[in-house]
């Protein structure tokens, strides 16, 4: 394949990115306009964002060996018809339960799209250089869509209606779906493998169970909160005892004996958690509390969008030329201290300290991602590559959907009062933002050394001496 052609194909997957991450985004900014229509408790607001995000997280790894089993173009689009289809369907939700159900098959359709349209890139690009470029790329598109979504939705908001947040998908998923038809080839791995439908329902009721317990916890009590972590708890204990015993399990656990790949896998549930709850956060805070529309509210968060969007490819490059050790540190620093100064904010905050502080964030979560996706890939076959980068995008949603279920729990109550009742639990809330940064910070010094680097490399030996199961995970 020529390089234009393979800049082709990335730009066509890096469409699929565009829409699943900008669905989150524009998703935020009119959550208190589409709460006030549909009559909706903040409990709501967090489920119209995290029944997305948890089917994405509990089909990603599913959708990603699928993909490579049964051709990656043809699960790639199919995800983009239900996507496509189901986002239509969001714009016409009569009620708050009609609009969640949308949600989950929207995110049916985003399952097939990002750890697949991630797989098409690295079979596309084999040379180690070029793709962490690529990766890097795939990463800045995060800045973009971050950018778009809470201006495009805060602009439909104040001028449409919430349910015009919807429409942006259409287009770009009939256009991405034409070009991924027209250019985009056909693969699959050589060997095909079994369903494990027993390791899927267990992700689910894990995720489920966890999230629920999370969010309602507060209104429905402590016994109904204990009940559903032991069930969460039970779930996950079961799903590695399962997984350990199949031939062909949903995900091969030898993958996480790899230090690099397990660190990936933390720091992407810790920084995405944090990304969950500044944007679910900051949503309330500007516009619930300090009284902003939905365009100006989207306005504040471009600091962060711009930078993520920068430093996104920046970050690729130095994945590609120094390792990931060097922009991990600097994305858990970031992070850490973006938390900690958001802690400190009040109703009274001057704007441009607080576009200040977005910024510090938009360089951590910039810095973050690209070295997360290109941990978990690289010293994976090809064959591979499908689950791994399911691994990592499923991760990024699990985080994501208990940032903002944490964070939504503990503003909750103050929501529905005064506005001084939020600020003290907004800071509560912001410093387990600056612990996520905390924890992106230790595992990334601790599974970026030479000890690492040699539990990779016998991962990836004991992977080798197995090719058949390997290549059935794919």
């Amino acid at each position: 394949m020529t390089r234009r052609r393979r800049i082709l194909v990335l730009l066509i997957c890096c469409m699929s990115l565009l829409i699943v991450s900008l669905d989150n985004t524009i998703v935020n900014v009119a959550l208190p306009a589409l709460g006030r229509d549909l009559h909706a408790p903040v409990s709501g607001l967090q489920w119209t964002v995290d029944a997305y995000t948890l089917t994405l997280a509990s089909l990603l790894m599913l959708a990603g060996s699928t993909a490579d089993r049964v051709g990656r173009r043809r699960t790639f689009q199919t995800g983009l018809v239900i996507f496509t289809a189901a986002s239509l369907l969001c714009s016409l939700a009569p009620s708050l339960g009609w609009l969640v159900a949308a949600r989950i098959l929207q995110a049916v359709g985003g399952s097939m799209l990002n750890p697949v349209a991630m797989s098409i890139i690295t079979n596309t690009f084999t040379d180690r250089r070029e793709r962490a470029q690529a990766i890097g790329v795939w990463g800045g598109v995060v800045g973009v869509s971050m950018a778009l979504g809470p201006v495009a939705g805060g602009l439909l908001t104040d001028t449409v209606d919430w349910r015009a947040i919807f429409w942006i998908n259409v287009p770009i998923g009939l256009l991405a779906l034409f070009l991924t038809w027209r250019y985009v080839p056909e693969s699959k791995a050589p060997s095909a493998r079994r369903l494990d439908p027993v390791g899927q329902v267990l992700v689910i009721v894990l995720l489920g169970t966890l999230t629920y317990g999370i969010i309602e916890g507060p209104a429905a009590g402590a016994a109904v909160s204990a009940a559903c972590f032991a069930v969460a708890a039970a779930a996950l204990a079961a799903l590695v005892v399962c997984e350990l015993r199949r031939p062909e399990p949903l995900i091969d656990m030898r993958f996480f004996r790899s230090a690099p790949f397990s660190g990936a896998a933390v720091m992407a549930v810790a920084g995405f958690a944090g990304l969950g709850a500044f944007l679910f956060l900051n949503t309330l805070y500007l516009q619930s509390n300090r009284g902003l529309s939905a365009l100006a509210a989207g306005l504040c968060t471009l600091p962060v969008a711009v930078i993520t969007m920068i430093v996104g490819p920046l970050s690729g490059r130095l994945v590609g030329t120094r390792g990931p050790r060097f922009p991990l540190v600097v994305a858990g620093v970031c992070l850490t201290a973006a938390g900690t100064l958001l802690s400190q904010v009040t109703l009274t905050t001057p704007l441009p300290l607080l576009l200040g502080i977005y910024a510090v964030f938009g360089v951590g979560f910039g810095m973050l991602n690209p070295p997360i996706t290109n941990t978990a890939v690289s010293g994976m076959p090809l064959a591979q590559a499908g689950v791994a980068a399911a691994v990592a995008s499923t991760s990024r949603q699990v985080g994501q959907s208990l940032g903002v279920a944490i964070a939504g729990s503990m503003v909750s109550g103050a929501v529905s009062g005064a506005n001084a009742a939020f600020v003290p639990a907004a800071h509560a809330a912001f410093r387990v933002n600056a612990l996520y940064g905390l924890i992106v910070l230790s595992v990334a010094l601790a599974t970026t050394g030479r000890w690492a680097r040699r539990t990779a490399e016998r991962t990836a030996a004991r992977l080798s001496e197995n090719p058949q199961v390997t290549l059935s995970q794919g």
